[in-house]
């Protein structure tokens, strides 16, 4: 008897990130995203948490080499439509990861994460400054949040108007297209899509719940799980702001701080 056909290998995304040991940001958050998406997710580990709901207690970043070998292994076996990059920790892994993606052809989405959900720091001295020279100029879209935006231009949003020119700042650094996410600012919240000549803005709703765990993350996995499946750039956002927003609305509490978003909202409704 003969075997029945094999179905589809689904795009394949790989997130370059962190270990959340609670599961609501970093890797975890990311794999779980793409899982919900419809693409296969495979994970290079950089560094590892000692996380809960209440903060970051400590990170042990990886060797470079540790993560070099896991590029080596993955891309040298498995194409990739699209990749993720989130906590690096360290300028060695930057560049690592730089000189890996400068050879691969598939979009790049830099969440440039520096500060936890609660505060703590994510890198050590000077993998930010090493991020924004040797990554973004190889990234198809950055998306900081205002915090972040701020380290990367040294220039403060304060309402839309000056997002626009934070996002100016930043495409002048090499990426193809700049978000910024306007959550932090007052009101319904705004986040602005520039790419050196079009600008788009996204208006979200402001949900009341302090359980918003991984957010970056999932807005940043679901870009490029989106971009995986051959969404332009400007669809892609509008796609994974819709996914974030609903997963926001059902994050749940978990431990005795901020609980994380709920990745499978889709399943459930």
């Amino acid at each position: 008897m003969s075997q029945p056909p094999l179905p589809p290998t689904p795009p394949c995304v790989l997130t370059i990130a962190g270990s959340d040991s609670c599961g609501g940001a970093g890797i975890q958050a990311d794999l779980k995203t793409m899982h919900a998406l419809g693409v296969h997710g495979m994970s290079v580990v950089t560094a590892v948490t000692a996380q809960n709901s209440v903060g970051v207690q400590n990170f042990w970043d990886l060797p470079p080499d540790a993560v070099r070998e896991q590029l080596y292994s993955l891309l040298t076996d498995i194409p990739v439509q699209a990749v993720k990059t989130g906590m690096l920790a360290s300028s060695g892994i930057v560049a690592v990861v730089a000189e890996v993606l400068a050879a691969i052809p598939a979009p790049l989405v830099v969440d440039p994460v520096a500060v936890s959900k609660h505060g703590h720091s994510l890198l050590l001295a000077g993998a930010g400054e090493s991020l924004r020279d040797t990554l973004l100029p190889l990234a198809t879209v950055v998306t900081p949040n205002l915090d972040e935006a701020e380290q990367l231009s040294g220039t403060k949003a304060v309402d839309e108007d000056s997002m626009l020119a934070v996002a100016k700042a930043i495409k002048s650094l090499g990426p193809q297209y700049v978000l910024i996410k306007g959550g932090h600012l007052a009101g319904d919240p705004v986040d602005l899509l520039y790419d050196g000549d079009r600008t788009w803005q996204f208006v979200g709703e402001r949900i009341a719940t302090p359980h918003t765990h991984g957010t970056g993350c999932t807005l940043a996995s679901a870009i490029a799980s989106y971009l995986a499946r051959g969404e332009d750039v400007p669809t892609a956002v509008a796609q994974a702001r819709d996914y974030v927003t609903g997963a926001i609305r059902g994050g749940y509490p978990l431990g005795s701080g901020i609980g994380p978003v709920d990745h499978a909202w889709q399943s459930r409704h």
